[in-house]
């Protein structure tokens, strides 16, 4: 007697094939090469007969090989994503924008995240190009080089950050930044801590630029506090910085790290906003479950989403489409700022 075991036809690989353009053709009863027209040049054969191999297809569940395809034609169907920190929140609405573009323009959309790491984002970019039309980097941390190699080989488009020559959705910080400088500047505060991000971001430089320029403007104090990671630690992390600065308020790269130092204030039995007043920036989904509320300056995100994936899809049909104009942010009041206690 054997004593091999009864194994399940799906553990032994014995799943039913796929379809294939020849079993279409077999059941419609036309030619294979009738079948690939009408399936991958639709209006090119009689409509009757085209519609009678949809039917086919559907009901023998034919699935399209986009790596197939893209052999003749040189398009996969595919769009990729490329993303510096999955974890974080802020990318979950720019993911829903570009899929909700791509999706309703036929194309089948790819994300990868590079883990706040440039050598993992530019191998991870040149291995997705190989398999799709078009590639979008969101908040890219590589080199402006870097990411003008990458678009000599497919189209790309980058979002939240601007290289010479290489299309791009931008966010406007300035009007939500102007609007959280004189926010505070009318409670009363003069001395104000930028939390910084990475230093590898571009829109990290641009944000703290345009708050230089702004407290400059107006005589105020403002100190930059460098935070080793944008996330709830990070910002935790930084509480003695804060405390030695003296700083009065606080404006944070993202809502993450100002979610971390009002955990940790909160901890400690600091009072916010009496002892420090926070905002914020992005405005995430939760930014006002916490006790009290994110004040943050608000980032249409699923909208730079959604304005670059129409770019990218304009690029990858050989064409060219006008700069799209900067995307503003506003500031959103809420509870964690107030007048700072003397």
């Amino acid at each position: 007697m054997s004593d091999r075991k009864t194994t399940s036809g799906r553990e032994t690989g014995g799943r039913k094939p796929s379809a294939t353009i020849y079993d279409i053709a077999k059941a419609v009863g036309v030619s294979p090469s009738t079948v690939s027209r009408a399936l991958n040049k639709p209006g090119r054969i009689n409509a009757k007969t085209e519609q009678r191999i949809n039917d086919a297809a559907y009901a023998l569940g034919y699935q399209v090989n986009p790596l197939a395809r893209a052999l003749p034609t040189g398009r996969t169907g595919m769009v990729a994503v490329l993303i510096s920190d999955i974890a974080n929140p802020v990318y979950f609405d720019v993911l829903r924008g570009a899929e909700r573009v791509a999706s309703g323009a036929g194309h089948t959309l790819v994300f990868a995240d590079s883990q706040e790491s440039p050598t993992l984002e530019f191998g991870i970019a040149r291995r997705l190009q190989s398999s799709v039309d078009g590639l979008l980097l969101v908040a890219s941390r590589l080199t402006d080089a870097q990411i003008n190699e990458l678009a000599d080989t497919k189209p790309l488009v980058i979002a939240n950050r601007r290289v010479d020559g290489i299309p791009s959705v931008i966010l406007d910080v300035t009007p939500g930044l102007t609007q959280a400088i004189n926010h505070l500047q009318e409670l009363g505060h003069r001395s104000i801590g930028y939390l910084s991000g990475p230093t590898a971001s571009w829109m990290n430089h641009r944000r703290w630029n345009t708050l230089l320029d702004e407290c400059l403007a107006r005589g105020l104090s403002i100190v930059e506090i460098p935070v080793e990671d944008p996330t709830t630690g990070g910002g935790a992390g930084v509480i003695r910085r804060i405390l030695a600065s003296r700083v009065t308020a606080v404006i944070a790269y993202n809502d993450l790290m100002a979610l971390g130092v009002l955990r940790e204030y909160k901890r400690q039995s600091i009072d916010v906003p009496g002892q420090l007043s926070i905002i914020g920036f992005d405005d995430i989904y939760g930014a006002d479950f916490t006790t009290p509320s994110l004040t943050t300056v608000h980032s249409p995100l699923a909208d730079v989403g959604e304005a670059a994936m129409r770019r990218l899809l304009v690029e990858a049909n050989g064409h060219t489409d006008a700069e799209a104009p900067d995307l503003p942010t506003h500031l959103v009041i809420r509870e964690s700022t107030a007048e700072p206690r003397h």
